[in-house]
């Protein structure tokens, strides 16, 4: 498996999909410490579909409290709007 640093992968980046389209795998670095891994992808393998545990229908019928926050959602935009 190849190593790549993040830089190198966005210097290169047509470069090693092009090994990975080959079948090779690369894995990303970010100081020396692996955070990804690109794979080829397998046309043979259909994805897999996991059923919900819970059934959406029970989600959309129940009402949430609305949150109790100190301060509205507005204030908040706008003070973050004035540090910028």
């Amino acid at each position: 498996m190849k190593q790549v640093k993040i830089a190198d992968l966005k210097d290169r980046l047509s470069q090693h999909l092009r090994a990975v389209e080959r079948g090779d795998t690369i894995e990303v670095t970010d100081r020396r410490r692996p955070i990804a891994r690109i794979v080829p992808v397998h046309t043979g393998m259909a994805p897999q579909i996991q059923p919900a545990e819970i059934d959406v229908a029970t989600f959309r019928r129940e009402r949430l409290r609305p949150a109790r926050w100190p301060v509205d959602s507005l204030t908040l935009l706008l003070q973050d709007r004035k540090k910028r």
